[in-house]
Protein backbone atom coordinates (compact mmCIF):
# COMPACT_ATOMS: atom_id res chain seq x y z
CA UNK A 1 0.00 0.00 0.00
CA UNK A 2 1.22 3.30 -0.89
CA UNK A 3 1.67 5.75 1.58
CA UNK A 4 3.20 8.29 -0.35
CA UNK A 5 -0.05 9.78 -2.40
CA UNK A 6 -2.82 10.40 -0.43
CA UNK A 7 -4.23 12.41 -2.95
CA UNK A 8 -7.42 10.08 -2.84
CA UNK A 9 -8.81 11.30 0.53
CA UNK A 10 -8.69 14.28 -0.58
CA UNK A 11 -12.38 13.92 -2.04
CA UNK A 12 -15.21 11.02 -2.13
CA UNK A 13 -14.36 8.24 -5.24
CA UNK A 14 -17.48 9.49 -6.96
CA UNK A 15 -16.58 12.87 -8.04
CA UNK A 16 -14.56 13.81 -10.50
CA UNK A 17 -12.14 16.38 -10.60
CA UNK A 18 -14.53 19.03 -11.68
CA UNK A 19 -16.73 18.15 -8.57
CA UNK A 20 -19.54 16.49 -10.86
CA UNK A 21 -20.82 12.76 -9.82
CA UNK A 22 -18.77 9.96 -11.37
CA UNK A 23 -21.39 7.50 -11.94
CA UNK A 24 -20.41 3.65 -10.45
CA UNK A 25 -20.58 1.13 -13.34
CA UNK A 26 -19.96 -2.01 -10.30
CA UNK A 27 -19.03 -5.63 -12.37
CA UNK A 28 -21.74 -8.22 -11.29
CA UNK A 29 -20.16 -10.15 -7.92
CA UNK A 30 -19.63 -13.83 -7.89
CA UNK A 31 -17.56 -16.14 -5.75
CA UNK A 32 -18.12 -17.79 -2.52
CA UNK A 33 -18.67 -14.98 -0.04
CA UNK A 34 -21.12 -13.53 -2.46
CA UNK A 35 -23.19 -16.75 -2.34
CA UNK A 36 -23.03 -16.44 1.77
CA UNK A 37 -24.55 -13.01 0.94
CA UNK A 38 -27.13 -13.35 -1.34
CA UNK A 39 -28.68 -16.54 1.48
CA UNK A 40 -28.03 -13.44 4.23
CA UNK A 41 -30.35 -11.06 2.26
CA UNK A 42 -32.78 -13.06 0.85
CA UNK A 43 -33.29 -14.09 4.90
CA UNK A 44 -33.61 -10.69 6.11
CA UNK A 45 -35.97 -9.49 3.01
CA UNK A 46 -38.29 -12.21 3.67
CA UNK A 47 -37.80 -11.29 7.42
CA UNK A 48 -37.98 -7.19 6.49
CA UNK A 49 -41.28 -7.83 4.08
CA UNK A 50 -43.12 -10.72 6.33
CA UNK A 51 -42.73 -9.32 9.71
CA UNK A 52 -45.63 -6.57 9.70
CA UNK A 53 -48.42 -9.67 7.96
CA UNK A 54 -47.32 -12.26 10.62
CA UNK A 55 -49.41 -12.01 13.88
CA UNK A 56 -48.92 -14.25 17.38
CA UNK A 57 -51.38 -14.08 19.69
CA UNK A 58 -53.10 -11.43 17.50
CA UNK A 59 -50.17 -8.86 18.05
CA UNK A 60 -48.59 -7.61 14.35
CA UNK A 61 -44.79 -9.52 15.21
CA UNK A 62 -43.27 -5.71 14.54
CA UNK A 63 -45.44 -2.71 14.52
CA UNK A 64 -43.98 0.92 15.19
CA UNK A 65 -47.30 2.99 15.02
CA UNK A 66 -46.22 6.31 16.31
CA UNK A 67 -49.01 8.28 15.80
CA UNK A 68 -51.11 6.00 18.31
CA UNK A 69 -48.06 5.32 20.74
CA UNK A 70 -48.37 1.39 19.75
CA UNK A 71 -45.63 -0.23 19.44
CA UNK A 72 -45.21 -4.55 19.07
CA UNK A 73 -41.65 -5.85 19.21
CA UNK A 74 -41.98 -9.87 18.95
CA UNK A 75 -45.24 -9.74 18.88
CA UNK A 76 -45.17 -8.59 22.18
CA UNK A 77 -47.09 -5.36 22.58
CA UNK A 78 -45.41 -2.32 24.07
CA UNK A 79 -46.90 1.23 24.94
CA UNK A 80 -45.53 4.64 26.28
CA UNK A 81 -45.47 3.73 29.74
CA UNK A 82 -42.72 1.00 28.24
CA UNK A 83 -40.70 3.79 26.85
CA UNK A 84 -37.71 2.82 29.34
CA UNK A 85 -37.58 -0.35 27.61
CA UNK A 86 -37.13 1.29 23.96
CA UNK A 87 -34.56 3.42 24.87
CA UNK A 88 -32.88 0.75 26.55
CA UNK A 89 -32.70 -1.67 23.55
CA UNK A 90 -32.21 1.18 21.79
CA UNK A 91 -28.81 1.58 23.48
CA UNK A 92 -28.05 -1.82 23.25
CA UNK A 93 -28.18 -1.92 19.29
CA UNK A 94 -25.99 1.30 19.87
CA UNK A 95 -23.48 -0.34 21.73
CA UNK A 96 -23.69 -3.64 20.20
CA UNK A 97 -22.89 -2.09 17.01
CA UNK A 98 -20.22 0.34 18.33
CA UNK A 99 -18.70 -3.44 19.10
CA UNK A 100 -19.10 -5.09 16.44
CA UNK A 101 -17.26 -2.23 14.43
CA UNK A 102 -14.73 -2.29 16.49
CA UNK A 103 -13.71 -5.58 16.05
CA UNK A 104 -15.35 -6.30 12.44
CA UNK A 105 -15.49 -3.01 10.67
CA UNK A 106 -18.18 -1.94 8.74
CA UNK A 107 -19.54 -5.44 7.86
CA UNK A 108 -22.78 -4.16 9.15
CA UNK A 109 -23.08 -2.58 6.31
CA UNK A 110 -22.20 -4.77 3.38
CA UNK A 111 -24.21 -7.51 4.92
CA UNK A 112 -26.74 -6.78 7.07
CA UNK A 113 -28.07 -2.79 6.07
CA UNK A 114 -31.30 -2.58 4.27
CA UNK A 115 -29.96 0.07 1.96
CA UNK A 116 -27.24 -2.32 0.89
CA UNK A 117 -29.15 -5.23 0.78
CA UNK A 118 -32.15 -3.34 -1.61
CA UNK A 119 -29.47 -2.14 -3.54
CA UNK A 120 -27.26 -4.99 -4.36
CA UNK A 121 -29.67 -7.68 -4.08
CA UNK A 122 -32.35 -6.56 -5.43
CA UNK A 123 -32.37 -3.30 -7.80
CA UNK A 124 -28.50 -4.22 -9.29
CA UNK A 125 -29.70 -7.49 -10.01
CA UNK A 126 -32.30 -6.14 -11.69
CA UNK A 127 -30.11 -4.23 -13.60
CA UNK A 128 -28.09 -6.73 -14.65
CA UNK A 129 -30.93 -8.73 -15.98
CA UNK A 130 -32.00 -5.67 -18.29
CA UNK A 131 -29.21 -3.66 -18.93
CA UNK A 132 -26.06 -6.33 -18.97
CA UNK A 133 -23.00 -6.32 -17.26
CA UNK A 134 -20.72 -3.48 -16.42
CA UNK A 135 -19.70 -2.98 -19.69
CA UNK A 136 -22.62 -2.96 -21.47
CA UNK A 137 -24.18 -0.76 -19.37
CA UNK A 138 -21.43 1.86 -19.78
CA UNK A 139 -21.85 1.47 -23.90
CA UNK A 140 -26.19 1.51 -23.53
CA UNK A 141 -25.32 4.91 -21.51
CA UNK A 142 -23.07 6.59 -23.82
CA UNK A 143 -25.51 5.00 -26.81
CA UNK A 144 -28.25 7.56 -28.25
CA UNK A 145 -31.44 7.64 -27.05
CA UNK A 146 -33.14 5.07 -30.01
CA UNK A 147 -35.72 2.11 -29.50
CA UNK A 148 -33.26 -0.57 -28.03
CA UNK A 149 -32.18 2.08 -24.79
CA UNK A 150 -35.75 3.18 -24.38
CA UNK A 151 -37.02 0.21 -23.96
CA UNK A 152 -34.56 -0.99 -21.61
CA UNK A 153 -34.34 1.96 -19.68
CA UNK A 154 -38.11 2.21 -19.58
CA UNK A 155 -38.80 -1.17 -18.72
CA UNK A 156 -35.80 -1.22 -15.69
CA UNK A 157 -38.11 2.46 -14.29
CA UNK A 158 -40.73 0.99 -14.18
CA UNK A 159 -40.05 -2.23 -12.44
CA UNK A 160 -37.79 0.62 -10.43
CA UNK A 161 -40.96 2.12 -9.55
CA UNK A 162 -43.20 -0.64 -8.65
CA UNK A 163 -40.54 -2.33 -6.18
CA UNK A 164 -40.02 1.19 -4.54
CA UNK A 165 -44.43 1.12 -4.34
CA UNK A 166 -43.94 -2.06 -2.99
CA UNK A 167 -41.57 -1.16 -0.38
CA UNK A 168 -43.38 1.75 0.43
CA UNK A 169 -46.52 0.11 1.40
CA UNK A 170 -44.36 -2.53 3.42
CA UNK A 171 -43.07 0.08 5.88
CA UNK A 172 -46.77 1.40 5.54
CA UNK A 173 -47.75 -1.57 7.24
CA UNK A 174 -45.02 -1.05 9.53
CA UNK A 175 -46.10 2.15 10.64
CA UNK A 176 -50.24 1.81 11.08
CA UNK A 177 -50.17 -2.02 11.21
CA UNK A 178 -51.47 -4.30 8.48
CA UNK A 179 -54.83 -4.16 8.97
CA UNK A 180 -55.29 -1.02 8.51
CA UNK A 181 -53.31 -0.74 4.93
CA UNK A 182 -55.84 -3.38 4.01
CA UNK A 183 -58.56 -1.70 4.81
CA UNK A 184 -57.01 1.40 3.50
CA UNK A 185 -56.79 -1.11 0.29
CA UNK A 186 -60.22 -1.83 0.41
CA UNK A 187 -61.98 1.42 0.12
CA UNK A 188 -59.32 2.57 -1.86
CA UNK A 189 -56.95 5.82 -2.25
CA UNK A 190 -59.27 8.71 -2.58
CA UNK A 191 -60.80 8.00 0.42
CA UNK A 192 -57.50 7.99 2.10
CA UNK A 193 -55.62 10.68 0.40
CA UNK A 194 -54.04 11.61 3.39
CA UNK A 195 -52.10 8.40 3.78
CA UNK A 196 -51.72 8.02 0.35
CA UNK A 197 -50.04 10.78 -0.60
CA UNK A 198 -47.25 10.03 1.45
CA UNK A 199 -47.76 6.70 0.56
CA UNK A 200 -46.37 8.40 -3.17
CA UNK A 201 -43.77 10.61 -1.08
CA UNK A 202 -42.47 7.66 -0.29
CA UNK A 203 -42.42 5.74 -3.47
CA UNK A 204 -40.52 8.51 -4.48
CA UNK A 205 -38.05 8.67 -2.45
CA UNK A 206 -37.47 4.80 -2.31
CA UNK A 207 -37.23 5.79 -5.95
CA UNK A 208 -34.73 8.75 -5.95
CA UNK A 209 -33.02 7.01 -3.34
CA UNK A 210 -32.55 3.26 -5.49
CA UNK A 211 -32.30 4.55 -9.24
CA UNK A 212 -30.18 7.44 -8.72
CA UNK A 213 -28.69 8.51 -5.30
CA UNK A 214 -27.46 4.95 -4.26
CA UNK A 215 -23.88 4.20 -3.45
CA UNK A 216 -24.07 8.26 -2.23
CA UNK A 217 -26.44 7.23 0.88
CA UNK A 218 -23.60 5.00 2.25
CA UNK A 219 -21.06 7.61 1.56
CA UNK A 220 -22.55 11.07 2.21
CA UNK A 221 -25.93 10.53 4.06
CA UNK A 222 -25.28 7.52 6.53
CA UNK A 223 -23.27 9.05 9.80
CA UNK A 224 -22.28 5.33 10.54
CA UNK A 225 -19.48 5.95 7.79
CA UNK A 226 -18.09 8.38 9.58
CA UNK A 227 -18.20 6.49 12.75
CA UNK A 228 -15.44 4.20 11.33
CA UNK A 229 -12.60 7.26 12.03
CA UNK A 230 -13.23 7.25 15.58
CA UNK A 231 -14.19 3.46 16.45
CA UNK A 232 -11.46 1.05 14.13
CA UNK A 233 -8.16 0.71 15.23
CA UNK A 234 -5.06 -1.25 14.01
CA UNK A 235 -6.37 -4.44 15.74
CA UNK A 236 -9.78 -4.35 13.69
CA UNK A 237 -10.53 -6.96 11.30
CA UNK A 238 -11.59 -5.49 7.89
CA UNK A 239 -11.40 -6.02 4.60
CA UNK A 240 -7.96 -5.13 3.60
CA UNK A 241 -5.21 -5.76 1.12
CA UNK A 242 -2.11 -7.40 1.91
CA UNK A 243 0.27 -4.61 0.57
CA UNK A 244 3.17 -6.47 2.12
CA UNK A 245 2.49 -9.57 -0.39
CA UNK A 246 1.05 -7.21 -2.74
CA UNK A 247 3.16 -5.01 -3.65
CA UNK A 248 6.95 -6.36 -2.48
CA UNK A 249 9.91 -4.05 -2.85
CA UNK A 250 8.93 -3.19 -6.51
CA UNK A 251 5.53 -3.13 -6.47
CA UNK A 252 2.61 -4.52 -8.45
CA UNK A 253 2.87 -5.77 -12.00
CA UNK A 254 1.01 -7.21 -14.82
CA UNK A 255 1.13 -10.63 -15.28
CA UNK A 256 3.37 -12.92 -17.54
CA UNK A 257 3.42 -16.23 -18.06
CA UNK A 258 6.48 -17.81 -16.92
CA UNK A 259 7.65 -14.97 -15.39
CA UNK A 260 9.75 -15.09 -11.55
CA UNK A 261 7.98 -12.63 -9.69
CA UNK A 262 9.97 -12.73 -6.74
CA UNK A 263 12.89 -12.56 -8.28
CA UNK A 264 12.01 -9.34 -9.81
CA UNK A 265 10.66 -7.82 -6.73
CA UNK A 266 7.44 -7.47 -7.67
CA UNK A 267 4.37 -8.60 -5.54
CA UNK A 268 1.47 -10.62 -6.10
CA UNK A 269 -0.85 -8.32 -7.35
CA UNK A 270 -1.24 -8.36 -11.24
CA UNK A 271 -2.89 -4.89 -11.29
CA UNK A 272 -5.64 -6.23 -12.72
CA UNK A 273 -7.76 -3.57 -11.79
CA UNK A 274 -10.71 -6.20 -11.05
CA UNK A 275 -11.24 -5.35 -7.08
CA UNK A 276 -12.02 -1.45 -8.21
CA UNK A 277 -14.60 -2.73 -11.33
CA UNK A 278 -16.40 -4.82 -8.67
CA UNK A 279 -16.68 -2.22 -5.90
CA UNK A 280 -19.87 -0.74 -5.33
CA UNK A 281 -18.68 2.19 -4.27
CA UNK A 282 -16.01 2.92 -7.05
CA UNK A 283 -13.12 2.51 -4.44
CA UNK A 284 -9.48 1.17 -4.87
CA UNK A 285 -9.70 -0.89 -1.98
CA UNK A 286 -5.40 -1.14 -2.38
CA UNK A 287 -5.54 2.45 -0.63
CA UNK A 288 -5.92 0.89 2.86
CA UNK A 289 -9.15 1.61 4.69
CA UNK A 290 -11.48 4.17 3.17
CA UNK A 291 -14.75 5.38 4.83
CA UNK A 292 -16.62 4.42 1.47
CA UNK A 293 -15.79 0.91 2.12
CA UNK A 294 -18.80 -0.80 3.16
CA UNK A 295 -17.17 -4.40 3.53
CA UNK A 296 -19.47 -5.92 1.18
CA UNK A 297 -16.14 -8.66 0.21
CA UNK A 298 -17.04 -8.20 -3.52
CA UNK A 299 -13.74 -7.16 -3.62
CA UNK A 300 -12.13 -10.48 -2.19
CA UNK A 301 -14.36 -12.74 -4.41
CA UNK A 302 -13.30 -10.95 -7.79
CA UNK A 303 -9.26 -11.24 -6.43
CA UNK A 304 -9.85 -14.62 -5.20
CA UNK A 305 -11.11 -15.27 -8.68
CA UNK A 306 -7.74 -13.85 -10.01
CA UNK A 307 -5.15 -15.51 -8.29
CA UNK A 308 -7.08 -18.86 -8.81
CA UNK A 309 -6.15 -18.03 -12.52
CA UNK A 310 -2.49 -17.01 -12.22
CA UNK A 311 -2.26 -20.00 -9.86
CA UNK A 312 -1.05 -17.50 -7.03
CA UNK A 313 -2.31 -17.92 -3.09
CA UNK A 314 -5.68 -16.87 -2.37
CA UNK A 315 -6.29 -13.94 0.32
CA UNK A 316 -4.06 -10.86 -1.02
CA UNK A 317 -7.89 -9.52 -0.07
CA UNK A 318 -9.22 -10.92 2.95
CA UNK A 319 -10.61 -10.28 6.50
CA UNK A 320 -7.63 -8.92 8.08
CA UNK A 321 -6.26 -6.32 10.67
CA UNK A 322 -3.58 -3.99 9.79
CA UNK A 323 -1.64 -5.15 13.08
CA UNK A 324 -1.78 -8.87 11.12
CA UNK A 325 -0.42 -7.81 7.72
CA UNK A 326 2.33 -5.03 9.30
CA UNK A 327 3.37 -7.26 12.20
CA UNK A 328 1.47 -10.59 11.64
CA UNK A 329 0.03 -10.62 15.12
CA UNK A 330 -2.98 -12.55 15.80
CA UNK A 331 -6.31 -11.24 16.30
CA UNK A 332 -7.17 -10.76 20.50
CA UNK A 333 -9.56 -8.85 22.29
CA UNK A 334 -8.43 -5.55 22.94
CA UNK A 335 -9.27 -3.45 25.83
CA UNK A 336 -12.22 -1.61 24.66
CA UNK A 337 -13.81 -4.87 23.01
CA UNK A 338 -13.74 -6.11 26.88
CA UNK A 339 -15.43 -2.91 28.07
CA UNK A 340 -18.07 -2.98 25.10
CA UNK A 341 -18.71 -6.59 26.17
CA UNK A 342 -18.91 -5.73 29.40
CA UNK A 343 -21.40 -2.77 29.21
CA UNK A 344 -23.70 -4.50 26.38
CA UNK A 345 -23.54 -7.70 28.79
CA UNK A 346 -24.82 -5.61 31.93
CA UNK A 347 -27.56 -3.43 29.65
CA UNK A 348 -28.72 -6.79 28.01
CA UNK A 349 -29.29 -8.05 31.32
CA UNK A 350 -31.04 -5.00 32.71
CA UNK A 351 -33.43 -5.80 29.40
CA UNK A 352 -34.23 -9.16 30.36
CA UNK A 353 -34.46 -8.52 34.50
CA UNK A 354 -36.71 -5.52 33.04
CA UNK A 355 -38.76 -7.75 30.59
CA UNK A 356 -39.82 -10.19 32.97
CA UNK A 357 -41.00 -7.72 35.70
CA UNK A 358 -42.69 -5.61 33.53
CA UNK A 359 -47.07 -6.09 34.28
CA UNK A 360 -49.43 -6.66 31.62
CA UNK A 361 -51.89 -4.15 33.15
CA UNK A 362 -50.52 -0.52 34.32
CA UNK A 363 -53.20 1.41 36.40
CA UNK A 364 -52.70 5.02 36.95
CA UNK A 365 -54.82 7.00 39.76
CA UNK A 366 -54.86 10.70 40.02
CA UNK A 367 -56.28 13.15 42.14
CA UNK A 368 -58.51 15.11 40.61
CA UNK A 369 -56.88 18.87 39.42
CA UNK A 370 -58.00 21.75 41.54
CA UNK A 371 -60.55 19.77 43.58
CA UNK A 372 -60.48 20.02 47.70
CA UNK A 373 -60.88 17.37 49.68
CA UNK A 374 -64.44 17.65 51.55
CA UNK A 375 -65.06 16.54 55.23
CA UNK A 376 -68.33 14.27 55.07
CA UNK A 377 -71.42 14.54 57.79
CA UNK A 378 -69.43 11.38 59.79
CA UNK A 379 -66.43 13.73 60.18
CA UNK A 380 -64.29 11.30 57.02
CA UNK A 381 -62.17 12.98 54.53
CA UNK A 382 -63.35 12.26 51.10
CA UNK A 383 -60.71 12.91 48.11
CA UNK A 384 -61.83 12.87 44.06
CA UNK A 385 -59.92 10.80 41.55
CA UNK A 386 -59.08 9.80 37.69
CA UNK A 387 -57.56 6.26 37.28
CA UNK A 388 -56.42 5.59 33.80
CA UNK A 389 -55.94 1.60 33.43
CA UNK A 390 -54.24 -0.15 30.44
CA UNK A 391 -54.49 -3.57 29.31
CA UNK A 392 -51.37 -4.52 27.17
CA UNK A 393 -52.97 -7.86 26.95
CA UNK A 394 -54.34 -9.65 23.79
CA UNK A 395 -57.39 -10.40 26.08
CA UNK A 396 -60.25 -8.21 27.63
CA UNK A 397 -60.17 -7.80 31.95
CA UNK A 398 -63.04 -8.58 33.04
CA UNK A 399 -64.88 -7.44 36.70
CA UNK A 400 -62.31 -5.15 37.44
CA UNK A 401 -62.68 -3.50 40.96
CA UNK A 402 -59.88 -1.13 43.04
CA UNK A 403 -59.80 -2.10 47.01
CA UNK A 404 -57.86 0.52 49.29
CA UNK A 405 -55.04 -1.51 50.10
CA UNK A 406 -53.04 0.63 52.91
CA UNK A 407 -55.77 2.64 55.43
CA UNK A 408 -59.19 1.41 56.39
CA UNK A 409 -61.62 3.63 54.12
CA UNK A 410 -64.32 3.30 51.14
CA UNK A 411 -63.84 3.55 47.84
CA UNK A 412 -66.25 3.66 44.82
CA UNK A 413 -66.61 4.18 41.52
CA UNK A 414 -69.06 6.92 39.68
CA UNK A 415 -70.57 4.29 37.52
CA UNK A 416 -70.74 1.00 38.22
CA UNK A 417 -69.17 -1.37 40.77
CA UNK A 418 -67.05 -2.73 37.83
CA UNK A 419 -65.78 -2.00 34.64
CA UNK A 420 -64.44 -4.28 31.62
CA UNK A 421 -60.45 -3.32 30.19
CA UNK A 422 -60.71 -3.84 26.08
CA UNK A 423 -57.19 -6.07 24.93
CA UNK A 424 -54.91 -3.45 23.93
CA UNK A 425 -56.92 -0.61 25.28
CA UNK A 426 -57.54 1.37 28.16
CA UNK A 427 -60.39 2.37 30.62
CA UNK A 428 -60.70 5.83 32.08
CA UNK A 429 -62.99 6.82 34.84
CA UNK A 430 -63.96 9.03 38.18
CA UNK A 431 -63.40 7.83 41.61
CA UNK A 432 -64.15 8.83 45.26
CA UNK A 433 -61.85 7.31 48.42
CA UNK A 434 -63.00 8.36 51.99
CA UNK A 435 -60.72 7.78 54.84
CA UNK A 436 -61.52 8.42 58.37
CA UNK A 437 -60.27 11.69 59.62
CA UNK A 438 -58.39 10.26 62.69
CA UNK A 439 -55.94 7.83 61.00
CA UNK A 440 -54.98 11.23 58.10
CA UNK A 441 -51.48 12.10 59.22
CA UNK A 442 -50.81 15.38 56.96
CA UNK A 443 -51.67 17.38 54.64
CA UNK A 444 -50.39 14.83 52.09
CA UNK A 445 -50.88 11.29 52.56
CA UNK A 446 -49.71 8.13 49.96
CA UNK A 447 -52.26 5.42 49.72
CA UNK A 448 -52.10 2.30 48.25
CA UNK A 449 -54.66 0.60 45.61
CA UNK A 450 -55.17 -2.51 44.66
CA UNK A 451 -56.49 -3.36 41.17
CA UNK A 452 -59.06 -6.84 41.11
CA UNK A 453 -60.07 -8.88 38.41
CA UNK A 454 -62.48 -11.64 39.43
CA UNK A 455 -61.37 -11.16 43.11
CA UNK A 456 -57.33 -11.98 41.94
CA UNK A 457 -55.14 -9.25 42.27
CA UNK A 458 -53.32 -7.67 39.08
CA UNK A 459 -51.98 -4.55 40.00
CA UNK A 460 -50.48 -1.95 42.57
CA UNK A 461 -50.56 1.56 42.19
CA UNK A 462 -50.29 4.86 44.41
CA UNK A 463 -51.68 8.23 45.14
CA UNK A 464 -51.55 10.88 47.16
CA UNK A 465 -54.90 11.35 49.29
CA UNK A 466 -54.68 14.98 50.87
CA UNK A 467 -56.50 16.00 54.32
CA UNK A 468 -56.52 19.08 56.60
CA UNK A 469 -53.78 21.26 57.92
CA UNK A 470 -54.92 21.54 61.19
CA UNK A 471 -54.61 17.52 61.33
CA UNK A 472 -51.21 16.05 62.96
Amino acid sequence: MSTDNEEFRDSIGTLTEDGERQWVYPKKPSGALYDYRKWVSYFLLTFLLVSPFIKINGNQFLLFNILERKFNIFGFPFWPQDFYLFVISMIIGIVFIAFFTVAFGRVFCGWICPQTIFMEMVFRRIEYAIEGDRGKQIRLDKMPWKRDKIIKKGTKWIIFTLISFIIANVFLAYLISSDELFKYMKNGPLNHLATFVPLLIFTAVFYFVFAWFREQVCIIACPYGRLQGVLLDKKSIVVAYDHKRGEAENGRKKFRKNEDRAALGHGDCIDCNQCVQVCPTGIDIRNGTQLECVNCTACIDACDEIMDRVDLPRGLIRFESEENIEEKKPFVFSTRMKAYSAVLTILTGLLIAMLFIRSSVEAKVLRLPGQLYETQKNGNISNVFTYKLINKTTHNIDSVQFKLLSHDGKLKLVKGSDFTVPKQGLSEGTLFIEIPSNVIESEENGIEIGVYSKGELIDKTTANFMGPRTFK
